[in-house]
């Protein structure tokens, strides 16, 4: 069912779009690409306007006009007040309580998308644990434009397979970075690199343009180097230049060696790493003055005057952050999002724009062989260790692949764009970003179609037929077909959904089919943009559905136990449900299954099908002190519109202090009602005891 009624607003389709809604006061407003959708409360059904998005002071692509008494938020965001000059006066959040006299002011919702309100009166902002109210004295026009979180490359660029042209075009990703202050540092202000194809000659089109930084990454000629230092010449707007020794140097004369006794690799890693904390540290003197808990930490360590460095050129910042010693900072800089994996090949460089979109570190691939044996010992430890006879999904014979475990990171999520089939990693292809940047505007609603292909296996229909859609906020479509043919399973891989949830059997020949097998090599094109194969030896389907035109999906390695599958189905659709990416939702549910080693991703492991609930998901690990007392671990997983940069803070009573949004957030104690408080603001998942629970399914008293 959709929310909207008339009177839509758009400009274009990767824009955002304002309806009014049909089953309440307010105003519906929805981000087709990102399939992201969030509901404004007024105290009468509003009639909307087009109004001139050039009146607000950010960028917006998209604004209308309505008037109301009050506008009110679905939960409690952050809401940053400025006056009419763009000072910040507030940032109202939980059990907030501000309020100005007569003016003119620009409210920034942190939403799913972008959205600004200016208007002009009294304003107070008010919050409670679950809903957020601005107010006016009165009848107040209300202006409110959006953009998406979504990029686009704004062009192509062309190098040959010499390490010599990569480094040049390389040197052409700074140019969408929107800014070289440090506010480059939130993931808004860096834009999508330019594509790159790999050609008989280096073309850069006319008007592409690089910032002027003074910074230059000087490294030896080979596509090693260049594919490394590509995150970090972006970030820092530097050219990449041939040398003998890796350094970076500016034009005020600082240098810094890159080749170090912990190798070039890892000193790349630890400059941007350590580059992009100060920046996160110092931008706090800019737009957004919060209390963030990095700074705090950081700024007794070190003898540096960080608002002096708010106005200080790139070069003088780096020069100024990387005399900490890196032992100083390593405990605040927050855990990465993404280590991507990258054969020095020439094609790969094709993929590099994406790597660096997500601010990954990149590294060349070192990994151990794994034998198919070993990798089918956990399956077949598994099947005598179910308590139901131990049915697999399927009785084909086991495919032989070339499996690699990558090297150890501290990143979150690993990305492998190598030989091989890796574990832990996901199997990314450059077909799979490309799907995504040529992903079309949605309706209304998100299309889930779950596919049952085995009577046997109704259990997990039955359950994840219940999850996908179960909240109120986000309009879902399930369908749920079984024992199709072959010809219906085809049309139903060629029509548009967001996701495709099969259970049944997968073997070498393919689907199996009410009437025989469908082989997804065989399609040209498929229309779900992600998927879930929860079938034995579903890797190779699954490769040929992101060939096809798929973003990314969830596979098998190796036969599954049916009783261990059916848990992972209900596991992973809960975690998809609530807006955790793919690859994120495999680790979260595989770190709960003993089963977890025998799934992988396949395609794009960044990409979500649904938004989460409080900007980015979150696990919380609740450990009991005492009787009264809990110590709650608070981790946060990145996505791909809220990336490296992005700020949260726990809506706890006590606490008012933001955090770099990245992993293990803090660990808070709370007593026994403070802990259920907390819980009871979002469906998220709880680990107790080494145990995956559901905070609306945790009984804390209990505990």
């Amino acid at each position: 069912m959709s929310d909207t009624g008339g009177q839509r607003h758009a400009s274009d389709g990767f824009g955002v779009s304002f309806a009014p809604l049909a089953d309440d006061a307010g105003v519906l407003v929805t981000d087709p690409i990102e399939r992201h959708r969030f509901r404004l409360f007024t105290s009468t059904s509003p009639s909307l306007s087009p109004a001139d998005p050039s009146a607000l002071r950010f960028p917006v692509a998209d604004a209308v006009r309505f008037v109301t008494e009050h506008v009110d938020l679905p939960s409690v965001v952050s809401v940053y007040v400025r006056d009419g000059d763009g000072r910040m006066l507030a940032e109202a959040a939980h059990f907030a309580d501000e309020s100005f006299d007569a003016g003119t002011y620009e409210l920034e919702l942190c939403a799913p998308m972008k959205l600004y309100l200016r208007v002009e009166g009294a304003v107070a902002v008010t919050a409670d644990a679950a809903r957020t109210r601005i107010a006016f004295d009165g009848p107040t026009e209300v202006l409110v434009g959006g953009r998406s979180h979504h990029e686009r490359p704004a062009t192509t660029v062309t190098t040959t397979d010499d390490p010599t042209d990569v480094m040049r075009v390389l040197s052409t990703f700074s140019s969408a970075l929107k800014t070289t202050s440090v506010e480059r540092s939130y993931p808004t202000l860096r834009g999508h690199p330019p594509l790159v194809e790999v050609g008989d000659a280096v073309s850069i089109p006319a008007g592409l343009t690089t910032p002027s930084t003074g910074v230059t990454i000087e490294l030896p000629p080979t596509l090693k180097h260049a594919y490394v230092a590509a995150p970090l010449a972006y970030y820092l707007g530097a050219d990449l230049v041939p040398g003998g020794t890796p350094r970076i140097v500016t034009d005020e004369g600082f240098e810094h060696r890159l080749e170090t006794p912990r190798g070039f690799e890892r000193e790349v890693e630890r400059v941007l790493k350590q580059t992009f904390l100060f920046d996160c540290l110092v931008r706090t003197e800019g737009y957004y003055r919060v209390d963030l808990h990095e700074r705090a930490a950081v700024e007794p360590r070190v003898d540096l005057d960080l608002a002096a460095l708010y106005d200080a050129s790139l070069a003088e910042r780096l020069a100024s952050t990387l005399s900490v010693p890196y032992r100083t900072v390593r405990d605040q800089i927050p855990e990465w999002k993404l280590t991507t994996h990258v054969a020095p090949r020439p094609d790969n460089v094709e993929l590099l724009p994406f790597a660096v979109n997500d601010l990954a570190v990149v590294r060349t691939p070192q990994a151990t062989a794994v034998p198919t044996s070993e990798v089918q010992s956990t399956a077949v430890g598994e099947f005598f260790r179910a308590g139901d006879g131990g049915e697999v999904r399927s009785s084909a014979a086991t495919t032989s692949r070339a499996y690699v475990q990558p090297e150890t990171t501290d990143s979150l999520e690993q990305a492998w764009m190598g030989h091989g089939t890796p574990l832990g990693a996901s199997k990314t292809t450059k077909a799979a970003f490309h799907n995504r940047l040529d992903r079309s505007p949605a309706p209304d609603s998100i299309d889930i179609a779950v596919v049952c292909n085995d009577a046997r296996m109704v259990d997990e229909r039955d359950v994840v037929d219940g999850v996908y859609g179960s909240r109120d906020e986000l309009p879902f479509d399930v369908t749920v077909s079984y024992d199709l043919t072959v010809e219906e399973l085809r049309d139903l891989l060629t029509t548009d959904a967001e996701f495709l949830h099969y259970i049944g059997h997968i073997d070498a020949d393919g689907f199996e089919c009410a009437d025989g097998r469908l082989d997804a090599t065989a399609l040209d094109d498929v229309g779900p943009d992600a998927f879930l194969l929860n079938a034995c030896q579903s890797y190779e389907q699954g490769v040929a559905l992101v060939d096809a035109g798929a973003i990314g999906g969830i596979v098998t390695l190796s036969d599954v136990v049916n009783s261990g599958a059916v848990e992972m189905g209900k596991t992973l659709a809960r975690l998809l449900d609530r807006g955790f990416p793919l690859g994120n939702a495999l680790d979260v549910a595989g770190d709960d299954s003993a089963l977890g080693s025998q799934y992988a991703v396949v395609g794009d492991g960044g990409f979500a099908i649904a938004q989460s609930q409080s900007g980015v998901p979150n696990v919380c690990v609740v450990r009991r002190v005492d009787d009264d007392r809990f110590e709650l671990e608070y981790r946060a997983f990145p996505t791909t519109d809220r990336g490296m940069g992005s700020l949260i803070i726990p809506y706890l009573e006590t606490n008012e202090t933001h955090y770099l949004s990245s992993g293990t957030i803090d660990t808070f104690d709370l007593s026994r009602d403070e802990l259920a408080q907390f819980l009871s603001l979002e469906v998220t998942p709880v680990v107790v005891e080494n145990e995956l629970r559901w905070s609306d399914e945790l009984d804390v008293a209990s505990l």
